[in-house]
């Protein structure tokens, strides 16, 4: 009974909304901008080409990124991106996770930096931008070198401090069974 109710009221709000021309079309412009498929996969398919480093993502930070994450990413007003690779436990305070000792893989950087950064105006940084931003936030987090470029090549084969912490699949033993991850 509630499902049908539920099923009419939402029948009914489409009918309204027609009625009322509520919406807008999607232009195919808005379309190709937000259309970021293919994801990034852990093994780096659905990359871009392009590539980053460490100095040009020092300053595209300083201008694009600082304002929310600090001056060196150590938070403020939102998340932190910068800290020590120090193991995190289950007691490890959320407002401490950060890239060096939270996320298990680097190209889920660049798929999160290019679909939701800026603030604001997510989407519209450039694959360049992007790759320089990841370059430099793993060289703060001590991943990479600062001299290391990241690419479509080279980001996928970054080994994450965090990776380990990803838990097994308990009857296959896999981290990911229905994947095949790097």
């Amino acid at each position: 009974m509630v499902k049908r109710t539920l099923v009419l009221l939402a029948l009914l709000g489409l009918a309204l909304g027609a009625r009322y021309n509520l919406g807008s079309p999607i232009s195919e412009e808005l379309v190709v901008q937000y259309d970021l498929r293919p994801v990034v996969l852990p093994d780096g398919r659905g990359l871009p080409p392009g590539e980053g480093r460490v100095e040009e993502g020092e300053r595209i930070y300083a201008e694009k990124c600082a304002s929310c994450h600090g001056a060196r990413g150590e938070g403020y007003p939102f998340n932190r991106l910068v800290a020590e690779p120090f193991p995190i436990t289950p007691d490890t305070e959320p407002a401490e996770f950060a890239i060096g000792n939270y996320w298990q893989y680097a190209t889920t950087l660049y798929d999160y930096i290019r679909r939701a950064m800026p603030f604001g105006a997510a989407g519209t940084l450039t694959n360049e931008e992007v790759y320089h931003l990841v370059a430099f936030l793993l060289y703060m987090n001590g991943i990479i070198d600062a001299h290391e470029p990241i690419n479509q090549k080279t980001l996928p084969q970054v080994k994450m401090p965090a990776r380990e912490l990803l838990e097994l699949d308990p009857e296959t033993k896999r981290r990911f069974p229905w994947l095949t991850l790097p």
